[in-house]
């Protein structure tokens, strides 16, 4: 298996082993408490349960749709503007994980460099999926309530999809951050980062 292939986000189970040099040190079993935790590092994992939470909520959602125990009005009303914000938030968030804080780690930890820019790679790839599921969602919002079932179900069930691969990328990729990111605060410090 390639290196490529390994640390590709829809196929990679975690981190290999010269990138969990930190993580070994500092498993998520031996991490403080949250509130002990430095300012960004329970910052991060605040924004990262936060992406967690509306994910929860939109695959809870999109079951019942699926399930037929909303209406697909109802569910539309529900996820339209949710939906936007979530993947607004997104995008605003690998930004300045983008331009700021991972070359940062990079240049700190020169060992997690590899790692930082599969975890830019992710970005690049989730936002293909970002817009994979904004076009389903488009589609599935134009299909009109008078469009017969199946017009309704399929346009449904792309949108579903859509929603379910890049939620399933953003666990793995909100993972593997972490395991990166608060190994580092830990073992360097805020201010030894420049942070």
């Amino acid at each position: 298996m390639t290196a490529k292939t390994t640390l590709d986000i829809e196929r990679r189970t975690g981190w290999p082993p010269e990138l969990r040099v930190l993580l070994d040190r500092h498993p998520r079993a031996s991490w403080p408490p949250r509130r002990e935790l430095a300012m960004l590092a329970r910052f991060w994992l605040d924004i990262h349960d936060g992406f967690r939470g509306f994910a929860g909520k939109l695959r809870t959602a999109t079951l019942d749709f699926r399930e037929d125990r909303v209406t697909p009005a109802r569910f539309r009303e529900w996820f339209a503007p949710r939906v936007d914000m979530f993947l607004s938030h997104l995008e605003g968030h690998h930004l300045i994980e983008d331009n700021n804080y991972f070359p940062l780690f990079a240049a700190g930890e020169p060992r997690l460099a590899r790692g930082f820019d599969v975890l830019e790679s992710d970005h690049r790839v989730i936002h293909v999926a970002m817009d994979r599921l904004t076009a389903a969602a488009q589609r599935f919002l134009r299909t009109g309530e008078d469009a017969d079932g199946d017009a309704m179900r399929f346009a449904g069930e792309a949108y579903a999809e859509a929603s379910n691969r890049l939620l399933a990328m953003l666990d793995r990729h909100l993972t593997d951050e972490e395991d990166l990111i608060v190994p580092l605060i830990l073992e360097r410090g805020e201010a030894d980062l420049g942070l």
